[in-house]
């Protein structure tokens, strides 16, 4: 059992897994941002359950940030975050600058994502998905991990990864988490950093809402549910950017409840954005 091991650079990052690979072990790889928080140490801990080895990227990317100031103020913790990784073992925490991802300039694979990317977070943050799908590809081919973990909240970001991996034909499952929540239900997030006291508790009224879909889906119509839905969330503090019940595969509009859906709600707390979402049963 190996403590985790830190490092910034491809180059150092292939020499801690050179052992690895040729012991023929299996990677896995967990995606972050930093600003680690349970969430991410529930994917750090599926990750090494199922992996011999598993590799943490702390890496803030700028190009799936719309705006400017969204990335200034996007929290960066990461003597905090290394102390939360410091207990787990077989762990490689791969921390790069801007410069070593972005190396030489190349440009992404050019994908057809069949709209996915246009919908509800690609509708409000365009662009976002683009610098998803850059990142991701280049953090897959520099890790070659077997199995990726991300975690459910970013329903969205999940499918398009998916779809990434199969256009690019890349041998990596994707293994998809369930989301973590506060003791008030609020989905853990890196952003949650950013609420007072009485925003967090606030913020309560996204995940009573996506209940409330839940709850009342077998008694009205999609559109009807939306409606009611939206108004009992306006009955909150929040201004809410959208919510809609669409198709869980591709995120398209439904006319009926025979397919499987997913509401997902994105919504202001003050200046802080926060998204969520519930697979409807």
């Amino acid at each position: 059992m190996i403590p985790p091991t830190i490092v910034a650079s491809r180059n150092d990052l292939n020499t801690a897994l050179l052992s690895w690979r040729i012991a023929n072990k299996s990677i896995g790889f967990v995606p972050t941002m930093g600003a680690l928080h349970a969430g991410h140490i529930s994917l750090i801990q599926e990750a090494v359950m199922t992996c011999d080895v598993v590799v943490v990227s702390i890496f803030v990317n700028p190009t799936q940030f719309n705006k400017a100031e969204d990335l200034a103020q996007y929290p960066k913790t990461l003597e905090a975050d290394l102390l939360l990784l410091k207990n787990f073992t077989n762990v490689i925490i791969f921390v790069p600058e801007v410069s070593e991802i972005y190396q030489n300039n190349v440009l992404p694979t050019q994908i057809d994502f069949n709209s996915i990317c246009e919908r509800l977070e690609g509708k409000f943050r365009p662009g976002h998905f683009d610098g998803v799908a850059q990142v991701v590809e280049i953090l897959f081919k520099i890790v070659q991990p077997q199995k990726a973990f991300f975690g459910q909240k970013d329903y969205q970001q999940v499918l398009v990864v998916k779809k990434l991996v199969k256009a690019l034909e890349l041998p990596i499952e994707i293994v998809a988490c369930s989301t973590k929540r506060e003791l008030n239900g609020l989905a853990m997030s890196s952003r949650n950093l950013l609420l007072s006291e009485q925003e967090i508790k606030d913020a309560e009224i996204i995940w009573k809402t996506l209940c409330f879909v839940q709850e009342k889906k077998d008694k009205y119509s999609i559109i009807t549910l939306q409606k009611l839905a939206t108004d009992f969330f306006n009955e909150g503090s929040l201004c809410l950017e959208y919510l809609e019940i669409v198709n869980a595969a591709d995120l398209s509009p439904i006319k009926d409840w025979e397919e499987d859906c997913v509401c997902c709600i994105a919504a202001f707390c003050g200046k802080v954005r926060l998204i969520d979402n519930l697979v409807l049963n």
